[in-house]
């Protein structure tokens, strides 16, 4: 073998290596939690996990955390929905108008630093309790994918964009055909992280006073000392958030053999 094909070997080595130490490093976290569970080394409020899969495994358990999944999974879609395309239409609009572009930063920044417990309140008098999830959800995913498509939008290289000012072409036409493309990975990216922040912001909605949801079963679990329950609750929105990042995952590899 030359040394021209060794990086090559070594780089494909090293991809076929990486879905073993993943899936081994699942199994190694797995194991961890049920030994901690098991001889309690954290307490009572730590349990087995075989302990939680069996609750699951109940067909009432399976009908409640069902119906509260399917409430948190409609408010995070939707508030992941409205939220990047509010940040891509900001976004977008601070590229065309390049005056009002600090405005816009100051004024996400702002409203990320508010504290969702000043903020749930007044989402409840104002959209009332069944809209509080989408909204709150549809914050913590704007502000995500805001930050990059900002960067985005950015990407584009002066010489290219000196070549389309030379070509005589407007800020529309630049952003289409070159601002967009070029930045359509670090959009993805930015989608990556939204989708999970806009599940957290969705169970964290239901937390002030949404009628369903994991964020209502998760309250009411602490409440009635229901561990099993709790844990099953707490699962359940960390496996929905970590499918939305696979499946953006994917996307994002799709996207860039597309655009590199």
């Amino acid at each position: 073998m030359s040394r021209s094909e060794e990086p090559g070997a070594a780089g494909t080595g090293a991809l076929r290596r990486s879905p073993w130490l993943a899936a081994c490093g699942v199994v190694a976290l797995l194991v961890l939690v049920e030994v901690v569970g098991r001889f309690r080394l954290a307490g009572a409020g730590w349990p087995a996990l075989t302990a939680v899969v069996g609750y699951v495994a109940e067909p009432g358990a399976q009908q409640l955390l069902g119906r509260a999944l399917v409430a948190t999974g409609t408010a995070a879609l939707a508030g992941f929905l409205l939220g990047s395309v509010v940040a891509l239409l900001v976004a977008v609009l601070s590229v065309l108008v390049p005056a009002a572009g600090p405005g816009f930063d100051r004024l996400a920044a702002v409203v990320n630093a508010v504290p969702l417990i000043a903020l749930g309140p007044l989402l409840i008098t104002t959209a009332g309790r069944e809209a509080t999830p989408t909204l709150v959800a549809a914050l913590a995913a704007g502000f995500a994918l805001f930050v990059a498509a900002t960067s985005a939008l950015g990407a584009a290289s002066d010489t290219q964009r000196d070549v389309f000012a030379v070509l005589g072409a407007g800020r529309v036409a630049t952003l289409l055909r070159l601002q967009l493309p070029a930045g359509l990975p670090l959009i993805i990216d930015g989608l990556t992280v939204a989708a999970p922040a806009a599940v957290l912001g969705a169970v964290v909605g239901e937390w002030f006073g949404a009628p369903r949801g994991l964020g209502v079963l998760l309250v009411s679990s602490m409440q009635n000392v229901r561990i099993d329950q709790l844990w099953a609750a707490a699962l359940t929105a960390a496996v929905m958030s970590l499918l939305a990042y696979v499946l953006l995952v994917a996307l994002r590899a799709t996207v860039t053999r597309r655009f590199r």
